[in-house]
């Protein structure tokens, strides 16, 4: 395993690094005002920019390496630069969660017209989605308990059951919901469940809430819907019915490296945040930088962020080589460890800034509530704790003594 740069991924992370530096980092502030004026959903325009900017240096839908010809180990690189702004960067290159999954999703299993419809302007970025799976009253961490039922009717399918944390919703440019629910109770456990797609705006779907993240109102917002007596044409069904589970399960994989890289891209920014402070900030006569405890904070941050990314590119690798499906285990580790560290390093950060740590001054205090989120989305990490056991105890160790 090779994981030095490519020089097509070495290139593309220096035009990632010009894009950051020029644009990226002097848009934060415009975008922070824009939302205190004009309500925390609103759309900033300088995205738009940002955006034109992104395809006019090739930036553009990096994520998908059929688009990009980058491997999952040479756009974790990407992602983890775009992580140092991870409100803004990501969107600016078309490369946001929920919509990369989406488009993933849409990419393996539309039918022309529903690619035609839905997946060309999300590869354009003229509309965002969203992926309705998550529900208020199961343990949703074990997809096969979602008790929202899609109903066959003729030619339509009729959709009943409540959804939260449904990110995306809150932005008027998510204009398609890939909804998974239960459409046949009586069969095998993994093939009880079907995806949809519901268009924004269909009768009978509410938006009933946005919810906070740590107090935090993201500006695409993280919702509640009610489905009451939904009905969609049976033509927006994904694959066949029955399939959702298997979808869900194929849609998860580069997600999580997009996802870890970027967790690693905020802790690599509160380091760089910590040391600039540390050189800085005087007490007890001296630098924060010549304190012993400030000293370790530094140091462990670094091993823990170098054993993290390795950790990532491995299992990029792995998926890159094998396939998402042999790349389990690794795909579950990097999702309890990255933002694990991330968290980590982020704490220390704040704990050297002191009272600026936890204000809006810094990145700082918002890079907490999301890495700490990052453990409870896509699966929390007792879950992924236990399937990575489970395979150890499956293992024959060459020797036991």
């Amino acid at each position: 395993m090779d994981f030095s740069p490519s020089p097509k991924a070495r290139e593309t992370c220096d035009a990632m690094w010009d894009f950051m530096r020029g644009h990226v980092f002097p848009a934060e502030p415009v975008w922070a005002a824009h939302l205190r004026e004009h309500g925390e959903h609103a759309y900033p325009p300088v995205m738009e920019e940002l955006k034109a900017e992104a395809r006019r240096r090739g930036l553009w839908n990096l994520f998908l390496p059929k688009l990009s010809g980058l491997s999952n180990v040479e756009y974790a690189a990407v992602a983890e630069i775009s992580g140092w702004s991870p409100v803004i960067a990501p969107e600016a290159l078309n490369c946001q969660a929920p919509d990369t999954g989406n488009m993933e999703t849409l990419d393996l299993f539309a039918t022309p017209e529903q690619r035609r419809r839905w997946l060309e302007p999300l590869l354009d970025g003229t509309i965002r989605s969203a992926f309705a799976m998550t529900e208020p009253d199961v343990a949703s961490s074990d997809a096969t308990n979602i008790t929202t039922e899609i109903r066959r009717d003729g030619d339509e399918y009729v959709i009943n059951g409540r959804k939260w944390w449904i990110t995306g919703v809150a932005d008027e440019r998510c204009q398609i919901f890939i909804v998974m629910g239960k459409s046949d109770p009586d069969a095998a456990t993994h093939r009880q469940q079907s995806m949809v797609l519901v268009p924004r705006g269909t009768p009978g779907l509410t938006i009933e809430r946005h919810l906070p993240i740590f107090g935090y109102q993201d500006q695409h917002g993280h919702s509640e819907l009610v489905f009451r007596d939904v009905r969609v044409p049976a033509a927006n069904l994904l694959a066949e019915e029955g399939d959702g589970f298997r979808i869900a399960q194929a849609r998860l994989g580069p997600g999580r490296i997009h996802h870890a890289m970027r967790a690693l891209g905020m802790a690599e920014r509160a380091l760089a945040l910590m040391v600039d402070r540390a050189q800085k900030r005087v007490a007890f006569g001296k630098p924060l930088a010549e304190h012993a405890n400030v000293l370790d904070l530094i140091a462990q941050s670094r091993i823990e962020i170098d054993q993290a990314r390795l950790l990532v590119y491995h299992a990029a690798w792995m998926i890159d080589q094998h396939g998402s499906k042999a790349a389990r285990s690794q795909i579950a580790a990097i999702k309890v460890a990255a933002p694990a560290v991330a968290t980590a390093v982020i704490d220390r950060a704040i704990e050297v800034f002191g009272g600026a740590g936890v204000s809006d001054d810094t990145p700082l205090a918002y890079f907490y509530a999301w890495a700490r989120v990052l453990r409870i989305v896509d699966g929390p990490d007792a879950v992924h704790r236990r399937s990575l056991a489970r395979a150890e105890l499956g293992k024959t160790p060459p020797y036991v003594g």
